[in-house]
């Protein structure tokens, strides 16, 4: 669980300072925001260095999963925009993935 726990930690923060940029240069607001990006994406590559994964090929991979699931809740939860249909089977099927991988690979490296 606490693996999860940085992953989607780490997603909050990319997500967010990619959001920063945007806010900046697509929607004007104040270069403020260049600055929470900026910290945002650091936090966002430092929390993902602490995933216990040996490979980071691997932890892209699954972490690629939980930038999309993340990515659907900020849609909703941000920026007010309901799921489609699409998107609740498409996320199913990405957390089934990423969770065989994930403890998977946690099993072998705990033999």
């Amino acid at each position: 669980m606490k693996e999860f726990s940085l992953y989607f930690l780490a997603a909050f923060f990319e997500i967010l300072g990619c959001y920063s940029f945007w806010m900046v240069f697509k929607l004007q607001k104040s270069s403020f925001w260049l600055f929470v990006g900026t910290i945002s994406l650091i936090l966002f590559a430092f929390l993902l260095t602490k995933v216990d994964l040996e490979f980071a090929g691997r932890a892209y991979a699954v972490y690629g999963g939980i930038y999309i699931i993340s990515s659907l809740a900020w849609l909703f939860f941000v920026e007010k925009q309901s799921f489609s249909k699409y998107d609740i089977i498409g996320s199913l099927i990405i957390f089934v993935g990423i969770s065989i991988i994930l403890l998977g690979n946690q099993k072998l490296l705990n033999s």
